[in-house]
């Protein structure tokens, strides 16, 4: 499925298997779910929710995306992101790494910065 006016390639996918009993890790059902935050700030929010209920499971910087990752009651694993402004991207235009997040430095760098609605541009008039 794909949000209106989403620059987003897959906003949700949905696939329905019947009835299961619980999965072990690695079994068909819900791979991934990820929420886009608005500003750095909010992720370290987020991180610091996550530890707090003892759902936090890691965090790192994809290059033009920062994200932090959860587990929820079901087993499930979530994704938190920021991204970059869109300005910014330059060579993670096109490429995904997977590295190191040093958030303190990320919200220190790009503090008040808010890119959400870069992807869903908000039309003159709404």
């Amino acid at each position: 499925m794909r949000l209106p006016r989403s620059g987003n390639h897959h906003d949700l996918g949905l696939f329905g298997v019947g009835p299961q009993p619980p999965r072990p890790d690695g079994a068909l059902g819900l791979y991934h779910l990820a929420w886009q935050v608005d500003t750095i700030e909010e992720l370290e929010e987020a991180r610091l929710t996550l530890v707090n209920l003892d759902a936090y499971t890691g965090e790192s910087s994809h290059g033009a995306t920062k994200s932090v990752y959860g587990r929820d009651p079901d087993g499930n694993q979530f994704e938190v992101m920021w991204m970059l402004p869109k300005a910014s991207w330059s060579e993670y235009e096109s490429a995904a790494p997977v590295e190191r997040l040093d958030l303190p430095s990320e919200v220190e760098r790009w503090g008040g910065v808010r890119t959400a609605a870069e992807l869903v541009p908000v039309e003159a008039g709404q």
